[in-house]
C-alpha cells in the first residue's frame, strides 16, 4: 500500500514533488475529516464547466484542505481553479466567504489516472455541522475524459453550460446533478478538530431512501449527537458509503476489502470505524449467476474477520453493526435462503466478541410483530432501504461512549 506521503505526489516537476513530500512530512498538525464521499465509478465528462457542490460538515476548525481524486479516470485530468465558501441557498454563497484553493502554490493541478491529491491548507473558520459550497472549474481539453464520482449524493451538485463560475455568489443553474464529481474528502485542522470516525458500507451508509439535500443519513445523526455533547465535538465523520458495495467482491465500486485501506484506514486522524455491510452480498447471491457470488454466512464472516484484523493492526478500534432487516424487498434479492444467512451472520457480529463492540441496528429499527421487516415508520418504502426516520433511529443506537476512551 501507498505511503500516505505519496498521495501528495502531483504531476509536474520534481520540485513540486519533493516540496510536498517534505512539507508532509514536517507538517504536525492534525488533520481530521470533516467530510468525505468514497470514490465508486466514472461518471460524465465536464469540459468547460464548473461544477458547485454543497457538503455539510461534522467538526470544525480553522483550516481546510480538500482533497480531489481521478481513481477512475483513464488519462490524466487538470482541474482547477477552486474555491470554497459558505453556503447559503441553493446554488449560492454568503457574500465574503469565498476562499480561493491552491495546489502547491497554483490555481490548477493535473493529477494522473487513478491517484488523488490534496490541496494546500487555506485559513477559514469552519463551523462544525455548516454547509460549504464548494466551486470547481474543469477546463476546456482536447482529450474528454470522465469524471471520478460519487454516485448516489442525495445532494444536489450545480454545473454551468460553460465558464468559470467557481468565484461567483450567485451561481448559474444551468444544470444540476445528482452526483459528487471529483471531492472526495473535506478536511479541516485546528484547536476543534482531534480524530475521525469512519463510517464504512453500503447504500444504508451512503444514506439512500433519506430525503435529498436534508443531511439525513445515519452518519449525518451521529455527527449532530457528537457535537451535541462537548467531550465528543472534535470527532469528525467520514462517510465512506458506497450504494451497492459488496464486502467479498466487486459491484458499484470495488469491493470493501479492495477499499478499506483508501475508504477508511488511510483517512486522517481515524480512530474508530463503523461497519454496515454484507446484505448486498447476501442479497446478490440470490440472483448470481457465477458460482463467485453466492456466498455463504461463513464466507462474509470470514470476511469481517480480515477487516477488522487489518483495523487493529493500525491500531483503529472497529465496531460492527447487525445487518438490517429486508423483508418484503422481493425474490430473488430477499429469499428464505437469504434470511437465513443473515441470521447467520447478525448472531455472529452480536456473540463472537471479534469486533470491539456491536451496534444492533437491526434490533433498532426491525418490527418487533414480523422481525424479518422493518417498522413501517422506518422504512422508505423499498423495504430496504430505512427513511430519514429510520436513520435517525440507527444513529441513536450507536453508544457513544466508544468515543470517550483516550
Amino acid at each position: 500500500m501507498r505511503h500516505r506521503w505519496l498521495k501528495w505526489a502531483l504531476a509536474g516537476s520534481m520540485c513540486g514533488f519533493m516540496a510536498a513530500a517534505t512539507a508532509a512530512g514536517t507538517d504536525h498538525r492534525v488533520w481530521v475529516d470533516t467530510w468525505a464521499a468514497a470514490p465508486d465509478s466514472a461518471g460524465p465528462v465536464l469540459n468547460a464547466q464548473t461544477v458547485r457542490q454543497i457538503v455539510r460538515t461534522s467538526v470544525g476548525g480553522s483550516e481546510l484542505r480538500i482533497r480531489l481524486s481521478n481513481l477512475f479516470g483513464s488519462v490524466p485530468v487538470t482541474l482547477g481553479p477552486a474555491h470554497v465558501a459558505v453556503h447559503a441557498n441553493g446554488a449560492d454563497t454568503v457574500p465574503g466567504s469565498d476562499h480561493p484553493l491552491l495546489f502547491n502554490g497554483k490555481p490548477t493541478v493535473t493529477i494522473a489516472k487513478g491517484e488523488s491529491v490534496l490541496s494546500d491548507p487555506v485559513k477559514m473558520d469552519v463551523k462544525p455541522l455548516q454547509e460549504l459550497a464548494l466551486s470547481l472549474y474543469v477546463p476546456a481539453d482536447t482529450v474528454y475524459h470522465a469524471a471520478t464520482i460519487h454516485n448516489a449524493g442525495l445532494a444536489t451538485a450545480y454545473i454551468t453550460e460553460s465558464g468559470d463560475a467557481t468565484a461567483a455568489v450567485q451561481f448559474p443553474r444551468d444544470e444540476v446533478s445528482g452526483n459528487r464529481f471529483f471531492l472526495t474528502d473535506v478536511e479541516v485542522s485546528g484547536p476543534a478538530a482531534k480524530s475521525t470516525v469512519v463510517t464504512f458500507g453500503d447504500s444504508i451508509t451512503d444514506g439512500v431512501g433519506a430525503k435529498p439535500d436534508a443531511n439525513d443519513r445515519w452518519p449525518d445523526d451521529l455527527a449532530a449527537r457528537l457535537q451535541a455533547d462537548a467531550k465528543l465535538s472534535s470527532i469528525g465523520v467520514a462517510n465512506s458509503g458506497i450504494g451497492g458495495n459488496r464486502i467479498l467482491h466487486d459491484n458499484f465500486g470495488p469491493s470493501a476489502l479492495a477499499r478499506f485501506d483508501r475508504d477508511a484506514l488511510d483517512k486522517p486522524g481515524v480512530r474508530w470505524i463503523v461497519l454496515l455491510e454484507g446484505i448486498n452480498d447476501i442479497g446478490g447471491s440470490g440472483y448470481a449467476w457465477e458460482g463467485k457470488d453466492k456466498i455463504t454466512a461463513q464466507q462474509l464472516i470470514e470476511g469481517m474477520k480480515t477487516l477488522i484484523a487489518r483495523a487493529h493492526a493500525k491500531h483503529v478500534k472497529i465496531y460492527g453493526a447487525t445487518l438490517t432487516p429486508y423483508g418484503g424487498n422481493g425474490w430473488p434479492y430477499h429469499s428464505a435462503a437469504g434470511e437465513k444467512t443473515r441470521e447467520e451472520v447478525n448472531a455472529w457480529i452480536r456473540s463472537s466478541g471479534a469486533f470491539d463492540g456491536v451496534a444492533d441496528f437491526d434490533q433498532a429499527i426491525r418490527d418487533p410483530a414480523a422481525p424479518k421487516k422493518m417498522l413501517a415508520a422506518y422504512d422508505s418504502g423499498d423495504h430496504l432501504h430505512p427513511s430519514s426516520a429510520g436513520y435517525k433511529a440507527m444513529a441513536a443506537a450507536i453508544d457513544l461512549a466508544w468515543f470517550k476512551t483516550p
